[in-house]
Formats: C-alpha cells, structure tokens, sequence
C-alpha cells in the first residue's frame, strides 16, 4: 500500500470518513433522502449514490445538487441515496437493506447513479468485490427497468489527493455503464478539485457553494445529454 493510501484508510478510520455514522446535525439523514416520490406530473427520477448525492454538509436538503437539478427540470426526486455507501461498502446498514430494489419500486423514468467514492477505501481488501458488484447493481436495475433511462455519474471523490483506485473504480463503473447502454458524465471525481472553500466544516462534505458548484457541472452535463 502507498503512503497516500494509507494515509487515506489512517483518515477513514479515525474520522469515520463519509460513512454518516456521526453526521452534520443539519445534514439530512438516510430517511430524509428516501422519503418517496412527490405529486405532480413530472417524470420521477431516482438517485442511486452515497453522502454526495443524499447532501451531507449542506445546511439544508434543498441545497443538494439533485434537488438543485430536479426543481430546474421539474422532476419528481426520489433520493435512494446514504451516507458511507458504496457498491460494496455500508450496503446494509439502513431500513430495508437494499436500495437498488427501492430504487426498482419506485418506477423511475430516470435512473441516475452516483456511486463508487466509498468504495475506494475498500479497494485494498475488496478489490474483486467492487468489481463485479458494480455489474451486478447496473444490470439488476437495468433489467427491471427496461424502459428507464439511465445515466451513470463518474464517482465523486473529495480531495486534490487521490489514491490509484479512484480511477481504477471509475474505469469499472464506465465498462459496466457500457454494457447496459447507459448516459455517462465523466469527470465529475475533479469537479471540487482545487476548491477547499467549497469543503463544509467536517472537512469531508461539500457546503452549499460546493453543492452549487456540483449542480452546474451536473446540469451543464445532462443538458448535452439532452436532458
């Protein structure tokens, strides 16, 4: 193991790194993300993703990116989103256990999947894990929602400095994206590169200009995408 990764598992042990086991008392929780699909007419999108997407560091749930991106193009949010996740990592540790089924059973018009920043603290121990459970989440939810569109998120990550499996993890999350067809936004690991002012106090999150920031970079993203 580098110096760099294993300053970063030193990290992830000691502050509990992204996992939401001591949250921001203003971030939202787990619950707040999955609180169902709104009313109204337009179409429901799901968000597949980990502390990034569920908005952890922001002073209120309306700041997050998704939200930000769901209230411009009048979408349905429905968040399936939690602190600490990752394809392998925190897969059962929330009410139900399994998020690409809530996912499924809410019958989302658009799937967007944001997932992978956790797992690189894992990489060392679950390399393989990773590797095949990134292929299995994607075509499970593809092959339940055949008429879905899908569009995969390169994985977020939250430092300048970034460890080998970052990008070893993207390049999986791209192939498995391939295979089933999926919209992809790549880049989005650098989006907050840079930027430390955009970094909420816990040192690990973003704030709400950070949040702002993800959703530009997102919404500019998904309108070449045409969406």
């Amino acid at each position: 193991m580098t110096r760099l990764a294993r300053s970063l598992v030193a990290v992830a042990a000691s502050l509990l790194v992204l996992t939401g086991c001591a949250p921001d008392p203003a971030a939202p929780s787990a619950g707040d993300g999955r609180a169902g699909v709104p009313d109204g007419d337009g179409p429901v999108v799901s968000f597949y993703g980990d502390s990034y997407t569920l908005g952890t560091g922001a002073s209120d749930p309306s700041k997050r990116w998704s939200t930000v991106v769901s209230a411009e193009r009048g979408w349905r949010e429905h968040n399936e989103s939690v602190n600490g996740l990752g394809f392998v990592n925190n897969r059962t540790s929330f009410e139900g256990g399994d998020l690409p089924g809530q996912v499924i059973a809410a019958d989302p018009d658009i799937v967007i999947v944001t997932m992978g920043l956790n797992d690189a603290f894992s990489y060392d121990r679950s390399a393989d894990e990773i590797h095949e459970q990134i292929g299995v989440d994607l075509h499970r939810l593809d092959d339940a929602l055949p008429e879905a569109r899908f569009v995969v998120v390169e994985p977020f990550w939250y430092t300048d400095e970034r460890p080998e499996s970052v990008d070893v993890i993207a390049g999986w999350v791209r192939e498995a994206a391939d295979e089933i067809d999926a919209d992809q936004v790549p880049g989005a690991s650098r989006w907050l590169t840079g930027h430390p002012e955009w970094t909420a106090a816990d040192g690990l999150h973003p704030n709400d200009d950070g949040y702002a920031e993800l959703a530009r970079r997102m919404d500019e993203a998904l309108t070449g995408l045409g969406l």
